[in-house]
């Protein structure tokens, strides 16, 4: 097709985070007209909450235990990542200006540590390649000829496009624009979708008053934790958590939240078991344990003989029986396995990300619906998830470059324009 027809298809964007932003640069590159509708002010407003504590973009660790990250969905995802992985992210980023560096724990960071930059330069690059933004357009649906409805401060428009692509995030951070209302749109017309679920969230605790009122607030630093999986799994993990007022969040808690969920979903609880001694065995804290106590208290002996106080010990206090605390041998057992019980995950708006959404049946190779020709699907809002540490960005990423591409694979099938 000659390049002058190519500008007379329109391309819809629904969602400018990431994921929407990579197709419309994939789009406009190939000559596309692409137009970003997003409900917000300005787009990327998440990616730039993200970026405010240091933009974690990637990770550095190995292909194999990278894919592992994505559990279940690691082939779908996996097929992302092969045309545009963690080296491709850091390499788009350079050719952005920005350049990236590896942090002592493998994760990838902007030299600056921020996701502004990345984005105005981002944002500079799209305008110039004639990508048009419309901020505060709220979409609605369809109505009955499948035009796409927008609610707008002007009210209503309606936007004819020869293909639509949806990147509307999870359902977590709805101020930011990640509400999940697109959801009951897509289960009208015919998609199969999962529920949406919080991912990468913390847990409510049962605390009782003293604790919650002495130590919400306080981090949990040097521990292991622990948790057998549904599935007979172990998986532990070291790291620090934070004691908040409902119960526990941080990153120790993230990298178990998946696999906590899914047993509370099963069984309607889940008990993480705590190291807070992880750098002593076994037999070497029962032994410093059992030196005669004196006069001291078992608060001054427990901070004297196994370096457990403050907020550490409060959960020993908080979790353990009476019994427990009554020899060295029980007393050392449950200090390497203290057993916090987790009743429920926090609310999905609180979640740092969200499982569930589209399902990938509903989708083709293209990324496009099957229910519905002509729109497809990218980011969050598609049924995978991953933990922090780059994998979610890395992602998102990738699955707008594959679902522009699949617009254009289709496109190059249909190639009409659509009435103006």
């Amino acid at each position: 097709m000659p390049a002058a027809d190519l500008k007379e298809r329109r391309i819809a964007v629904i969602g400018g985070g990431p994921a929407g932003l990579m197709a419309a640069e994939v789009l406009s590159a190939a000559g596309e007209r692409v137009e970003v509708f997003d409900a917000m002010p300005s787009v990327a407003r998440k990616f730039l909450q993200a970026g405010r504590g240091g933009l974690n973009l990637t990770h550095s660790e190995a292909p194999d235990k990278f894919l592992s990250r994505y559990g279940s969905r690691r082939e779908e995802v996996g097929r992302w990542l092969e045309q545009f992985g963690p080296q491709q992210l850091r390499d788009w980023a350079q050719s952005l200006g920005v350049e990236t560096f590896v942090g002592s724990s493998g994760r990838v960071f902007p030299q600056e540590m921020k996701a502004a930059p990345l984005l105005r330069a981002w944002l500079h690059r799209l305008r110039a390649a004639g990508v048009i933004f419309h901020a505060r357009h709220r979409w609605l649906g369809w109505d009955a000829d499948a035009t796409l409805r927008f609610a707008t401060p002007a009210g209503e428009t309606r936007v004819g496009a020869d293909g639509t692509v949806l990147a509307l995030g999870g359902g977590s951070w709805a101020r930011l624009g990640s509400d999940g209302a697109w959801l009951p749109l897509l289960v009208a017309r015919g998609v199969d979708v999962q529920a949406l679920r919080p991912a990468n969230c913390g847990f409510n605790v049962a605390w009782s008053e003293h604790l919650r009122q002495r130590f919400a607030g306080t981090p949990v630093k040097t521990i292991s934790a622990a948790f057998v999986a549904p599935d007979g799994s172990l998986i532990k993990r070291d790291g620090e958590f934070l004691v908040t007022a409902h119960g526990v969040e941080g990153n120790l808690i993230y990298a178990f939240s998946a696999a906590l969920r899914d047993a509370i979903e099963a069984t309607g609880s889940a008990t993480l078991q705590l190291d807070l001694a992880p750098g002593r065995k076994l037999q070497r804290l029962t032994d410093d344990l059992a030196h005669p106590r004196g006069r001291d208290s078992l608060s001054n002996h427990l901070r004297r003989r196994a370096g457990i106080d403050g907020v550490k010990a409060a959960l020993l206090h908080e979790c353990a029986a009476a019994e427990d605390m009554a020899s060295p041998t029980r007393l050392a057992t449950i200090i390497k396995s203290l057993p916090l019980r987790l009743a429920s995950p926090r609310p999905i708006d609180e979640a740092i990300s969200s499982a569930g959404g589209v399902d990938f049946a509903a989708l083709d190779e293209n990324l496009m619906l099957r229910a519905l020709p002509g729109t497809f699907c990218a980011g969050e809002m598609l049924d995978w998830e991953a933990p922090t540490g780059g994998y979610l960005l890395t992602a998102c990423f990738a699955s707008g470059r594959a679902v522009g591409r699949g617009v254009l694979r289709w496109l190059d099938q249909v190639r009409s324009p659509a009435p103006r």
